[in-house]
């Protein structure tokens, strides 16, 4: 938590007691948060008119997704590509939070002969972005359950899919270190089997992309997943169904004591469902609600 001159002052006007009370509150690892919006929520997939949107809402960044289309190369590995995101983050005054493979859902990672060169490509673009987490998706196709619940929770390993995803990600995690990015898994697992596979890779290049709506949705005991996951997440979306923040069913007040308790220090990226087609109301009162939180 950092202290700001107005919080000082207050301190200062209580006298010790106030004083005692907010080096408690800095020593208790309160989170500083940067607020990030997926493309796609914005309605701007793989279009950087997501940085314009992201602006007028007041967010610090945007997590971008390359094209769905695809071959044995991706236009995020052109860098011609690249430079028109770039161009625009700089217009802006915004970064990239992040890069997400959301392609993955339909051409999953674990089948597609094509995935360990496009993740690949995506680290070395995310590098150049100045990016740090690569968001690799496993819903869809790409799910890693055999049984699944309203959002695919609730069931067995693939143990054959799940085997090929740790022997690919063992090839890259030195790749992504090297490019100074890490390779976060979002899915529909549990945090016992998150960490499974985080395990088996044994990388600090690898680590877990979190959902806390996806989670919720799923069944899931959110606030003591982010406990046992701890530093092994590197981003978290807020979503919460078709729901504003702290109206739905995630208990935002236990997410955000999970959060100060492990002293997560990165993005926050909202994925949020846009309410009365007044999508940047909506944001805005969702940016809001995450900010007040902490």
């Amino acid at each position: 938590m950092q202290l700001t001159r107005r919080s000082f002052l207050k301190a200062t006007a209580l006298g010790t007691a106030g004083f005692t009370m907010l080096m408690q509150l800095k020593a208790s690892g309160a989170v500083n948060i940067r607020l990030s919006a997926c493309d796609w929520s914005l309605g701007a997939r793989s279009d950087p008119k997501g940085f314009d949107i992201a602006k007028e809402i007041g967010l610090d960044g945007l997590e971008i997704s390359p094209t769905d289309e695809v071959g044995d190369t991706m236009k995020i590995a052109d860098p011609a590509w690249r430079q028109v995101y770039k161009d625009a983050a700089q217009r802006t005054g915004l970064v990239i939070s992040s890069v997400a493979m959301g392609h993955l859902n339909s051409y999953p990672f674990a089948t597609d002969d094509r995935a360990p060169a496009w993740l690949e490509q995506t680290i070395e673009a995310t590098a150049d972005f100045g990016a740090k987490v690569i968001l690799l998706a496993f819903f869809g196709d790409g799910d890693l359950l055999e049984k699944k619940g309203l959002l695919g929770g609730g069931g067995s390993l693939k143990e054959k899919e799940v085997d090929t995803v740790v022997e690919r990600l063992i090839k890259a995690a030195p790749i992504a270190k090297d490019a100074g990015v890490i390779i976060g898994l979002e899915n529909t697992l549990s945090a016992e089997q998150n960490m499974s596979i985080i395990n088996r890779v044994n990388h600090e290049s690898v680590q877990v992309y979190y959902d806390i709506g996806n989670s919720t949705y799923n069944g899931y005991d959110v606030p003591a997943e982010i406990h046992q996951l701890d530093k092994k997440i590197c981003q978290i979306h807020f979503k919460d169904g078709g729901f504003y923040l702290g109206k739905g069913k995630v208990d935002m007040d236990a997410v955000a004591k999970a959060m100060n308790d492990i002293n997560y220090e990165g993005w926050i990226v909202l994925e949020t469902a846009v309410q009365e087609k007044d999508l940047v109301g909506t944001f805005r009162k969702n940016a809001e609600f995450a900010r007040n939180m902490f």
